[in-house]
């Protein structure tokens, strides 16, 4: 089919969205696209007719190399959720007409979660008016919730970065005669796959992290509050991983137990932050023990100084296999990462329906939590090949260079 492509990043940005990106750009290139479009700030972009052409900036394997090493997403984001076919059909209209004139017969979307709905909707709504543009998903999500998939694109980087912040973190708080406790606070909303990143901090050279709390479970806060007592009366500090999305058995989320200001995004998601300190005001106040309450925060989404080889490079491949697919005529379909060896490992694409992929959440399987509040070797084993090897950035002047955004 004779047309051009558009491409658009949406959701939470991470550090190797843009190889996804890139991989999108070059295949198509390859594959003798007319064009390659850009959406800015994802499809609210597109429906405010924001979008350019890329090959004003990304027109150069040098480019395409800084493009991969360029944390957080190039075209901007957006979290916009698109009505319900049957609800609202202006706004695909809209969509629809901005696409024929732009000749565009592929479009790529690079998300999670809320990122498949929207290809799930465009791809539904193409078939209700019979058009022939090809809709595809393309993974990713530091949080690695979504399913089907082995894993996402951007969780391999984040997990690294997590475990290699935790041993730092440890070997600080090891330094006094005294003990202290420092609870980190780890993104992943409902899901506990990040915050399980923190036990790859263990090994020969360090002791790891002590507790472990992932939103998988109930939290318990008497049983909590037990353990710390127990464990600091030894004179022992400790590092507390803790999820942001934990919560307490009546459904509420640790943080909800404090004030807070509430901010909700289109898609109902609630902003998760702050159970890290009240856990550590309520252990200063009621056991008198010297606390810190440490948000990795956005720092987990984008530090590409510290990106996964293994990551950068599936991301990119992620890319191109969705344009391979809509290339050969597939829509309405996620790329997903299928292991197929653990050692060696190895994982190759396949695509899938998006309909059982979009809105769903994957969380970790109960039997690779322990009863005393750790992860299994299972969920380490499924870890550790995708921290594996590094990217080294582009240094100029002593910092990473990027790839500059200003379009």
């Amino acid at each position: 089919m004779v047309g051009n492509v558009i491409v658009g990043q949406s959701g939470g940005p991470t550090s190797v969205i843009n190889s996804s990106l890139a991989g999108v750009v070059k295949t198509a290139r390859d594959r003798g696209a007319q064009k390659v479009y850009g959406m800015l700030h994802g499809i609210k972009g597109l429906l405010d007719g924001q979008y350019v052409d890329l090959s004003v900036k990304i027109n150069s394997d040098m480019s395409i190399d800084l493009l991969k090493r360029t944390p957080s997403s190039y075209l901007g984001s957006c979290r916009y959720k698109l009505p319900e076919v049957n609800e609202d059909k202006t706004v695909f209209e809209k969509i629809f007409k901005t696409l024929d004139e732009l000749n565009v017969k592929y479009f790529f979307y690079i998300g999670g979660n809320d990122s498949m709905d929207t290809i799930k909707k465009l791809s539904d709504y193409a078939a209700v008016v019979n058009s022939d543009i090809k809709f595809m998903g393309v993974p990713k999500t530091i949080d690695n919730d979504l399913a089907v998939t082995d894993h996402t694109p951007g969780y391999g980087s984040a997990a690294k970065y997590i475990a290699a912040t935790m041993k730092e973190i440890i070997r600080d708080g090891l330094v006094y005669d005294y003990p202290t406790i420092t609870i980190v606070e780890i993104m992943g909303r409902n899901a506990g796959w990040l915050t399980a990143a923190a036990a790859l901090a263990k090994g020969e050279d360090c002791e790891g992290v002590d507790m472990i709390y992932l939103p998988e479970k109930v939290f318990d806060i008497d049983k909590f509050m037990a353990r710390v007592k127990e464990m600091s009366a030894k004179g022992k500090s400790m590092v507390i991983a803790v999820s942001e999305g934990i919560k307490v058995a009546d459904g509420r989320y640790v943080f909800e137990l404090s004030d807070h200001v509430e901010f909700v995004d289109a898609f109902g998601h609630k902003q998760l932050s702050g159970s890290a300190k009240f856990l550590a005001n309520k252990i200063g106040a009621e056991l008198g023990i010297k606390t810190r309450a440490v948000e990795l925060s956005t720092m987990q989404r984008c530090a590409a100084h510290m990106t996964s080889r293994t990551d950068i490079t599936e991301a990119f491949n992620v890319g191109g296999a969705a344009v391979k697919a809509a290339f050969e005529g597939q829509t309405g379909q996620v790329v997903v990462l299928k292991r197929i060896s653990d050692d060696p490992y190895m994982c190759i694409t396949e695509t899938h329906d998006v309909h059982d992929i979009a809105n769903v959440e994957k969380k970790i399987p109960l039997e690779w939590i322990t009863d005393d509040d750790y992860v299994t070797e299972d969920l380490i084993h499924y870890m550790r090949p995708l921290i594996q090897a590094e990217l080294s950035p582009i240094m100029v002047d002593g910092l990473p260079r990027h790839l500059n955004v200003n379009f």
